[in-house]
């Protein structure tokens, strides 16, 4: 379930979800601390994985229609600095 932003046109929907807050905490100091990223690209890129290794053919045009409209967002801001240097990849 989506929940719209006030500036819908603009930015990607929020996605609400249940997690108890310890966990959310330690996911959250382990992927600063192993991964050098945020929670948030941590859980782009584990959805991204997902869809790529296991989507049906609709589901991998999704993907694909997916990142074309993050690439348009950020072409429009001049593209997204990252806070941090990129994990080793």
């Amino acid at each position: 379930m989506a929940t719209e932003n006030p500036e819908n046109a603009k930015h990607t929907p929020w996605r609400k979800f249940r997690l108890p807050t310890p966990l959310w905490e330690a996911y959250g100091s382990i992927c600063a601390r192993v991964l050098g990223r945020e929670r948030s690209e941590d859980l782009v890129e584990h959805v991204r994985s997902l869809v790529a290794e296991h989507g049906n053919a609709e589901e991998l045009a999704k993907l694909k229609q997916a990142a074309q409209e993050l690439e348009e967002r950020r072409a429009r801001k001049g593209g997204r600095p990252r806070k941090t240097p990129p994990a080793a990849e």
